[in-house]
């Protein structure tokens, strides 16, 4: 019987006996420094924001992050950025596709805002080798049903490149949070390719369902499951036989740096939902393979 892993240093340990080459994490963070530090001390308020103190784990340089993602066993990884106000992304995409070419174990990434520009600088982005995007509702402030975004979405669902989207309620509700927007969106786009950030927390159960409906609609595990996530948004373990069916479309997520505990407690959260080797398997590495056509 495999046993979760105790700490960061028991991670590869847990790795190797699950069987598997390492993990590949869709949802990371690197963003330039001025962003970063912006982040950080939007977190270093969180009691403020959340009602709970929000401690950043890894608040390390960018070159020591790497490292204790490569010590972990992390073998891909995005590495995400996404703008709050109009003129940001271009700028955020050039940064994101830099930063890739740096390091070849990162998923270069990309994200776009509701705005005329985004109709020309995500194909680019696209044709310029991205391979997953980033949008954040709440922080954008956004419907993702906005009219400068159907070209936008229209290129993402043809050239199937994924999209990591916080767009449940959790941890702060926005006013186009919820699954309601997204299940007008995908109406008007079926085929899109989406990542539910957080498995949607706190709805779980219809973004669950939008993951049942929708062949191209993915689930990140991003703090779920985690004792810092149950205090606040906890999940019906009534859904866990649902979860456990859609073991192939649920891929692993963190939110590493800015994470209030150690990368190993996300992994142990995971274990003790009790889905089983097969489950870990395919979300910790499978799963993330075959989306991103990786092999060990």
């Amino acid at each position: 019987m495999v046993h979760p892993p105790v700490d960061d240093a028991d991670v590869p340990r847990y790795l190797a006996e699950l069987g598997i080459p390492g993990m590949v994490d869709v949802h990371v963070h690197f963003m330039p420094e001025r962003v970063q530090a912006a982040v950080w001390a939007y977190f270093a308020q969180a009691e403020t924001h959340y009602g709970a103190p929000w401690p950043v784990t890894y608040p390390g340089t960018v070159d020591e992050r790497l490292a204790q993602l490569a010590q972990l066993g992390v073998r891909a990884f995005s590495a995400l950025n996404y703008p709050h106000k109009p003129g940001m992304a271009a700028g955020l995409n050039d940064w994101s596709a830099a930063f890739a070419q740096d390091h070849p174990q990162v998923l270069q990434s990309a994200t776009f805002f509701p705005e005329p520009e985004a109709a020309d600088y995500v194909p680019a982005a696209i044709g310029a080798g991205a391979r997953v995007f980033k949008v954040h509702v709440q922080v954008g402030s956004f419907d993702p049903r906005h009219p400068l975004l159907e070209p936008v979405w229209a290129a993402l669902q043809d050239a199937g490149t994924p999209v990591v989207i916080h767009c449940g309620s959790g941890p702060l509700a926005g006013e186009h949070t919820g699954p309601a927007p997204m299940a007008g969106l995908l109406q008007r786009h079926p085929r899109l390719q989406l990542v539910i950030a957080h498995l949607g927390m706190p709805e779980y159960a219809e973004f669950l369902t939008l993951a049942e409906t929708y062949d191209g609609v993915r689930l990140d595990t991003t703090m779920f499951a985690t004792d810092f996530t149950e205090a606040l948004m906890p999940f019906d373990r009534a859904l866990l036989p649902r979860l456990a069916a859609l073991g192939d479309k649920v891929l692993l997520g963190s939110d590493f740096p800015t994470i209030p505990y150690p990368y190993a407690h996300q992994l142990a959260a995971l274990h003790r939902l009790g889905l089983g080797e097969g489950w870990l398997r395919s979300v910790l590495w499978g799963n993330g393979a075959r989306l991103f056509g990786l092999t060990p």
